[in-house]
């Protein structure tokens, strides 16, 4: 039985207003249950999206006047319904329901496409993708990118022409054999892991085993560390120094990594209530979110992991799009591993640097918490995931200006941006208005040279 729900008149006027874009599209009753399918198949395949069948559009204006002209009664979308329980495996990544309007006639088929971890066909048979507001059917090369991007397929086992004694015999192989498994022999233990094939080491074995991945691997297998000095955008004026590479296979890259970019964080400082104080983040976040990102990229791409760490934040970017069925929404409860050989070897190091498999997003999220701090934002770049780590307190501005005070016995307009994170001169007015209108605050005696303050209010 498909849902049937009542919308409002603004309700249904709303979605005539929609955009058609990359995650939503609009058809006419008069449209083919095929080509509907076209739709499908490119949301599943990209990142999901929204359909709407019976929506008319006047193309003879500058700007599409729409209209509803809905189906007139449920049966008559069962073409539409055949069609659609042909596309498999969509499983429970399709939902659609009918959306009723008394101020319109007839119903309009609404459908949900979520990002899917297989890919769809359309039922031409073709594999189609979303780019901006149109579906596009993709070629063989695409579709093996596709397939890369989803994690169906997954360039960690790639095998590359060179010789096994590249990693049997190199000092990280013995030295985790001696730590893990000291009765192992290194190439029966290697190909028992199904690192090696016809006597050639994969992508996964080399990252992992290979005394130097990136001489084998440039430019997609170490992590680049930038420091920019300032709280804006990355330019290279605000550069400090060259930017620094770190190298080695996967276990070491990661904790030297990680190690170095807490260096840098240390040597920042910021305004605080007892004067300047250094920036702080938590050591639990910054390992798990580098860990997913060397961990969870994608290995076929030539661009290394990035560090870009500014005065107020921390920027992760890991080359390659989301996985399988993830998405930024679904991130932190959804678990799936592009490279699994990898996730599941290096976890098998002393002290292995994903020592919870799985539950990383969370311990970062967690860590920020108990700093006070702001969640992670990720987003989902054309081919790279961006992960960023702002150094701004759950707290209020209210709240972050009269801890400052219990220090201090004024504060500025300007530390108090700099203490909350806001940009806008006037806006920070208005927090201190409000702190004044609840008898909180008070304008401190106006000293010539001396830039306009605030302080708590005496009592009266």
């Amino acid at each position: 039985m498909i849902t049937r729900r009542t919308i409002s008149s603004d309700d249904a006027e709303r979605i005539l207003q929609l955009s058609e874009n990359h995650f939503l599209d609009v058809k006419s009753i008069d449209v083919t249950p095929a080509k509907t399918s076209k739709a499908i198949s490119a949301f599943a395949n990209a990142g999901g999206g929204e359909l709407f069948i019976g929506i008319d559009e006047n193309k003879k204006h500058e700007l599409p006047a729409r209209s509803w002209r809905g189906f007139s009664n449920e049966e008559s979308a069962n073409g539409f319904f055949q069609v659609f329980e042909k596309l498999d495996p969509l499983g429970n990544s399709f939902f659609y329901e009918f959306l009723h309007s008394d101020s319109n006639p007839g119903l309009l088929l609404h459908l949900v496409v979520n990002k899917t971890q297989s890919i769809i066909k359309s039922s031409d048979g073709r594999t189609y993708i979303r780019k901006n507001a149109q579906s596009l059917p993709v070629n063989d090369e695409q579709i093996t990118r596709l397939k890369l991007d989803k994690g169906i397929n997954s360039y960690e086992d790639e095998v590359l022409n060179l010789s096994f004694d590249v990693i049997s015999n190199s000092e990280t192989t013995i030295e985790f054999l001696l730590d893990a498994i000291p009765t192992a022999e290194p190439e029966d233990w290697l190909k028992k892991q199904f690192l090696v094939s016809s006597s050639k080491p994969t992508v996964a074995g080399i990252l992992l085993f290979s005394d130097n991945p990136q001489a084998i691997l440039p430019k997609r297998s170490a992590v680049k560390i930038l420091r920019y000095q300032t709280k804006a955008d990355a330019e290279r004026d605000f550069l400090v120094g060259d930017p620094e590479t770190i190298e080695g296979p996967i276990y070491h890259l990661i904790y030297n990594s990680v190690d170095r970019v807490r260096e840098i964080i240390e040597g920042i400082e910021k305004i605080g209530p007892s004067g300047m104080e250094r920036v702080r983040y938590p050591q639990e976040a910054l390992h798990e979110l580098l860990t997913n990102a060397v961990l969870h990229r994608d290995y076929s791409i030539a661009a290394d992991v990035q560090v870009r760490i500014f005065d107020n934040r921390v920027e992760i970017e890991s080359p390659g799009k989301l996985p399988g069925h993830v998405t930024v929404e679904n991130i932190v409860k959804t678990q799936f591993a592009r490279n699994p050989k990898i996730v599941r070897i290096v976890n098998k190091f002393k002290n292995p640097p994903n020592k919870d498999v799985g539950e990383g997003i969370n311990t970062a999220f967690e860590a920020m918490e108990k700093l006070r701090l702001k969640k992670p934002i990720f987003d989902e770049l054309d081919g790279s995931v961006l992960v960023t780590l702002s150094h701004e307190s759950l707290a209020s501005p209210e709240q972050i200006v009269m801890e400052y005070l219990k220090e201090s016995d004024e504060i500025t307009n300007q530390i108090a941006r700099e203490l909350t994170g806001i940009k806008s001169e006037n806006t920070m007015k208005n927090v201190f208005y409000r702190l004044r209108d609840r008898g909180e605050l008070e304008q401190s005696p106006k000293v010539p040279g001396k830039k306009h303050s605030w302080r708590k209010a005496k009592p009266s």
